[in-house]
């Protein structure tokens, strides 16, 4: 395994290449990083020449400037693939990797070709919120505005950060100022209408207990994209690949290898 440094619009990016053969770029979900991967890494470099990054923000890549949107992702990617001078991969996208990928295929005129891609938990799906979390956001807004007052801020400076911190996510809470930004431009942004642009071989792999992306958004994609498997595994969650290394990585060696969309679980 060889970790590797580079520089992209002069960002520091670290990442890992293993294996020859055909390429397989892995894109990491939020607040992970490529040494989660290497159950998947270890495996598919056996028959093929994998990339993993390290996201901007993670590990040991540098962090954006500025907050980043889904576009501003999608550039860096097709950047990185062309500095790597990539013609033709694989993509494998877990969680937010997987919903940069989804944006990516809508993309023309790229310069690399998309083979097959894999998405494992992928988000990108925005389902319409529960009574309980529109009450959550309206009671953030109202205390949000009263921290905003100029006599409040002026006795409490710091409850503007206290009140995002307090209903912020855990992945919220962790993050700077600038990946906080970018994190809720993120998950605002919903992709389904370019799941029917993928024009690719497409396997969904979805542990049947996810809660940070739920299986009912892995059906959404089942639909929507033309060439696409579902596969569910049971008992595993958002993590399945180290929830279940064995199954998940023969399923991606088939799908990959064998021309395989995958069967349901």
């Amino acid at each position: 395994m060889n970790k590797i440094e580079t520089y992209i619009d002069n960002l520091k990016v670290n990442y890992i290449k293993q294996g020859t053969g055909r390429t397989v770029l892995i894109l990491p979900g939020w607040g992970t990083v490529a040494n989660t991967y290497l159950t998947l890494i270890n495996s598919i470099s056996t028959y093929a020449n994998v990339l993993c990054l390290d996201m901007p923000g993670f590990g040991e890549s540098e962090e954006p400037k500025r907050s980043w949107n889904l576009d501003d992702y999608i550039d860096f990617i097709i950047k990185f693939i062309e500095s790597q001078k990539i013609e033709e991969l694989d993509l494998i996208g877990h969680s937010n990797g997987g919903r940069i990928i989804i944006k990516l295929m809508g993309q023309e005129n790229l310069k690399f070709k998309e083979n097959k891609i894999i998405l494992i938990g992928s988000a990108g799906i925005v389902n319409k919120k529960s009574l309980r979390v529109r009450l959550k956001i309206k009671t953030f807004k109202f205390c949000k505005k009263i921290a905003q007052l100029k006599p409040i801020k002026m006795i409490f400076p710091n409850l503007l950060d206290k009140v995002k911190n307090h209903f912020g996510s855990a992945d919220y809470k962790d993050a700077n100022p600038i990946m906080k930004e970018t994190m809720v431009k993120l998950i605002n942004e919903d992709v389904r209408n370019f799941l029917p642009k993928i024009n690719v071989p497409t396997l969904l792999i979805w542990g049947e207990n996810d809660t940070a992306t739920p299986i009912t958004d892995a059906e959404i994609m089942e639909k929507m994209i033309p060439d696409a498997g579902l596969v569910k595994v049971k008992g595993c969650s958002h993590y399945v690949f180290l929830e279940n290394p064995a199954f998940v990585n023969i399923v991606i060696k088939n799908f990959l290898t064998g021309g395989n969309n995958g069967n349901n679980n």
